[in-house]
């Protein structure tokens, strides 16, 4: 196995009298896809919201490269290369693509009024250089995005508007990449189509780290090297697909059987 990347470790999150994490312990390598499975409420958003440092742990740690980022901002946790998706679309429709791309490298902008008043060339070469960076990206995720750089958001097809938002995040070259339901609201074709682009571009960018929210079992099985399952916030099975459907625990609680 590689090197551990994220290491979570006794993580815990409460929210009044509701346990949302529960001691969970938790490791994710370099360059895996971890699948991260459970039914509604298990407690996998709230995963992603805690290393993202939108929420703060009750207790334990989440350690990124051996470094402790649980006191740290969301945007310096960002900055430490974690980059997200969210279930819900978070495009600003009215937007280009290429707007709703580029604000995904904000940190690498100069966003000073006197560079953007008083050094109008500096200022067009970057522009001109994010233009070619965001291009190329559309280009290398899907062929076909690349010629709708400068169209409206809003003007695309969700599974377009889907490719965009992981562009976005994949913009600033993250060395972990947490996707929370890239299917949501698509139908089975266009779930296959957006898991090919993301083998392809992963096969093809410096190579970074997947942890996935999925509940369509097919591109976990297709996509994943392991799973971790969550049931009431803890971790009831890890370990591949095979493994973790065959699992007691797993066909009682996210399965549905007995």
């Amino acid at each position: 196995m590689n090197t551990p990347l994220l290491q979570a470790s006794g993580l815990t999150v409460r929210f009044g009298g509701l346990t949302a994490l529960d001691a969970l312990d938790l490791t994710v390598y370099e360059g895996e896809i971890l699948g991260l499975l459970g039914p509604n409420g298990s407690g996998k958003t709230t995963f992603f919201n805690v290393v993202t440092s939108l929420y703060s742990a009750s207790e334990g740690k989440i350690m990124l490269a051996g470094e402790d980022i649980g006191p740290k901002s969301a945007q310096q946790v960002y900055r430490s290369g974690v980059t997200r998706t969210f279930q819900r679309s978070r495009l600003s429709l009215p937007l280009t693509v290429f707007d709703n791309v580029a604000i995904g490298n904000y940190q690498h902008l100069n966003l000073g009024l006197w560079f953007n008043l008083f050094q109008r060339r500096k200022f067009r070469r970057q522009y001109d250089q994010m233009v070619e960076q965001v291009h190329d990206l559309l280009e290398t995720f899907n062929p076909g995005l690349a010629p709708k750089l400068f169209q409206s958001a809003g003007a695309l097809a969700m599974i377009d508007r889907r490719r965009v938002e992981i562009c976005r995040a994949l913009l600033s070259q993250p060395r972990l990449l947490l996707l929370d339901e890239p299917s949501a609201g698509m139908t089975h074709d266009e779930t296959s189509e957006l898991m090919d682009d993301i083998l392809q571009v992963r096969s093809r960018l410096k190579a970074f780290t997947i942890v996935i929210i999925e509940h369509e079992m097919n591109v976990i099985q297709r996509i994943t090297e392991r799973c971790a399952v969550l049931n009431y916030g803890r971790k009831i099975a890890e370990g591949s697909y095979a493994e973790i459907v065959a699992d007691p625990q797993v066909q009682t609680a996210y399965l549905g059987q007995e």
